[in-house]
Order: structure tokens, then sequence, then C-alpha cells
């Protein structure tokens, strides 16, 4: 049997001899899939998923190079274009999705701009939701125009606002949702029905739900991309990123010679890396879900609390929006000190068990203080129309047990 794997070599795909299970492969539950999809073995039948650390591949002819390079035969012929440990976890993280293609690139931040400047030119118009990542929204706001893209931001929950920038044509509709850092849900069916009403494609990010609690390609978006170092590494060891599609032009007009000439290739150890997170990845999803309601539940009543988001509780703003799109609420979890600034860091250097840094996604729980960290580029304007004030934390739970967690932002919000 064969399967379909993405190669750069003027085509976007090829036919590959792989294991006689592949032909189960989309029939496999999502557990399954995620041990055994798109494995590859060598000659040399390993269980473990090979690392190929080559950057080229030979010929035995100068024939058969001249008829790869052609596109007369598809193979790999530079790790840059293509490599069989990114294949392997390109092919296991398309089964996931449910999408025919899957990019891996560098980073996460590689994957936004790839998906959005390998389709747009001067002329071209993107309309964004406001609550995004510091670097997406940097390269929304401030990159994308210096090449002549017009870039119209929106409240991603005001639908009144999307209808009206809307109204008139568009390239591309980026949003993320759940938002960093505040979490706001938005209504991804709606938006693509705004979006391609405009004639643009909708691509979305979905690094805070993953592609275990959200699928937006099956909700109506065109493009979802990841940051693979966070919940799909899920161990804080290495960087990758990802861009999925069901879109033949995207790929073949637009991604593929973008990717093949620019070169924001992912390396085979990360991808292997990544790989085997992609094991695991399902059984660490629901446990942080479990573990970040409990700590949301706990935070919501704490008398030095003046608010917490968690797309999981009641008292959400968008709570049901996220029942219908997420079947858990995510790992994140954003709340407000009491005592501004001062507040928040005395609380911030007082943790035992929870660290201090700005990634996240990660067994081991995180916080940031967004203000002064992953948005701290922003005017106070701007923060403030986010919703980012000087008190609001972002947590990433982890897996350690809750209620240390829980005992451990208790002692700490006692010094705030």
């Amino acid at each position: 049997m064969t399967v379909r794997v993405i190669f750069w070599t003027g085509a976007p795909e090829m036919e590959v001899p792989m294991s006689d299970y592949t032909s189960q492969e989309k029939s496999w539950r999502t557990a399954t899939q995620l041990v055994r999809g798109g494995t590859a073995r060598s000659s040399f039948e390993e269980t473990s998923e090979a690392i190929f650390l080559t950057s080229g591949y030979v010929y035995p002819s100068a024939e058969e190079a001249e008829t790869a390079f052609k596109g007369d035969k598809k193979r790999y012929i530079y790790s840059r274009y293509a490599n069989p440990t990114l294949s392997m976890f390109e092919e296991r993280l398309a089964l996931l999705e449910g999408t025919r293609y899957c990019v891996s690139t560098s980073t996460g931040m590689s994957s936004v701009f790839a998906a959005l400047a390998s389709q747009l030119k001067s002329g071209d118009r993107v309309v964004a939701s406001r609550a995004l990542f510091g670097s997406c929204l940097y390269i929304i706001a401030d990159q994308l125009p210096k090449f002549g893209i017009e870039t119209e931001l929106v409240d991603g929950t005001d639908y009144a606002a999307w209808e009206k920038a809307l109204s008139k044509p568009a390239n591309v509709v980026f949003l993320e949702t759940p938002s960093n850092p505040c979490l706001e849900i938005i209504d991804i069916p709606k938006i693509a029905d705004l979006a391609h009403k405009a004639g643009a494609k909708l691509v979305v990010d979905n690094v805070f739900a993953t592609p275990v609690l959200q699928k937006p390609i099956d909700l109506g978006a065109d493009i979802v991309i990841y940051s693979a170092t966070k919940h799909i590494d899920g161990q804080g060891r290495t960087l990758g990123g990802a861009i999925l599609t069901n879109d033949d032009e995207f790929i073949e007009d637009h991604l593929t010679p973008w990717m093949r000439h620019t070169g924001p290739a992912l390396s085979p150890f990360n991808a292997w890396v990544l790989l085997k997170g992609l094991e695991t990845l399902t059984v660490r999803v629901r446990q942080h879900c479990e573990n970040a309601l409990k700590v949301a539940t706990f935070l919501e009543g704490h008398p030095k609390i003046e608010r917490t988001l968690y797309p999981g509780l009641e008292s959400h703003p968008q709570f049901a929006l996220a029942n219908e799109q997420m079947p858990g609420g995510s790992s994140l979890v954003a709340f407000k000190v009491k005592g501004g600034k001062p507040g928040a860091f005395a609380m911030l250097n007082g943790l035992n068990i929870i660290d201090i840094s700005n990634n996240l996604g990660d067994t081991k729980s995180l916080i940031t203080h967004p203000s002064t960290t992953t948005h701290q580029r922003l005017s106070d304007d701007e923060k403030s129309v986010l919703g980012i004030s000087d008190r609001l934390v972002r947590l990433s739970v982890g897996l350690e047990d809750a209620d240390d967690l829980i005992e451990d932002l208790d002692q700490a919000l006692s010094k705030a």
C-alpha cells in the first residue's frame, strides 16, 4: 500500500511505499494514529522511527539526478525540500488534523509568516482579529504593510465589526482562538462564512486548542497553523511549526515554491522529537484540561483574584461557544491579581513549583506576565483594548498534581 507524502521537488505530493498497516491508518482511532501513523521503517526494521540526519541524497546515475530535478521522478533530493523524518511527522499530524497536506516549518512563527506571505502580494488585503500573540500582531500590523498589503484589525468577538470589515473584498482572514493571552473564543464557522463571501481564505492559529480539542478545517477554515513547540512537543525541548490544509492551489502555487526557495525548514532531529511528542498528545492534553479546570475553579473563588478567564468556566464570556467548538477548556488560564503590577509580581516571585516562563503547553506549569513579556511592545492604549493590564498573568497548567499547584498558588497569593 502507499500513502501521501509531501515532497518539494516541483510537485506537491508523491506515492511512497510504507508499512503494510498504512492502508488502515485513516480508519484508526486518534490514539492509534498518534502512535503508529505515518511510520516509514527503513530496511533495518527499527521499532522507533529513525532520524535521517542528512542534508542531501545520492543518485545511482547522472540521468536519475536530472530527472529528479526536472520533477519527472519524485524522490528526496535535498532536506531543505523534504526529509524522511519530516515526512513521518507531517503525515502523522495530517492524520490527526484530518487534512490532505501538512508542511512542517522551523518554528511556529515561520509557519505563520509562510502561510501569509506565500499567498499575499502588494495591493492585497488582510483582516485579522486584534487579540493575537505579540509576534503575530507584529507581522500583521507592522511587517505586511511594508510590502503594500492593507491590514485591518477587529475585535474578534464583535461580529458586527467582522461584517463591516469583510463587506469589501479581502484575500486573507487571520485569527487565533482561544486568543493569547485573554482566551477569547471566536466563532470559526461564522467568520469562515464571512471570509469566503469576501473572497478570502481563513487562516486559524490553533495553538492553544491543539488539534485534540479543535479542528478548524472541519469548522470552515482553509488553513490551520501550529507552533509545534508548544503542546505537540509538550516538554520544552525543541522548536517547530506546521501548516495544514486541503487547499491544492495554496500548496501547489504558493506554499511549495515559498518553502523551497526561502528555506524555513524543520530540522530532522526536531521533527523526530515532535513525532515522539505526538504519541502522547491526547493523553497529555486531556490531563492538562482536567488540571486547568481544577486550578481555574480555585482561582475564581480566591479573595486575591479580581477575575479568572478560562473557557471551561461558566463565567467565561463565550462559555457556550467554547463548549460548541472545544470538548475541553485548554491548558491556559488567565487571571487578574489584585494589587496591580506589584501584587502580580509578588505572586509570581512567591511561587515555588510553577516556573516563570513565556512558553506554554509544557508538562511543567509555566506562568508569565504578558504586559511586560509577550505583549510588552504594545502601547498602553493597545494593551487596554486587549484587556492586558498590569494585573493580568497567564498560567500554562502542566501535568503536576493539581492540588500541589493550587497550594503553590495559594501560598504565593498570600504575598500579593
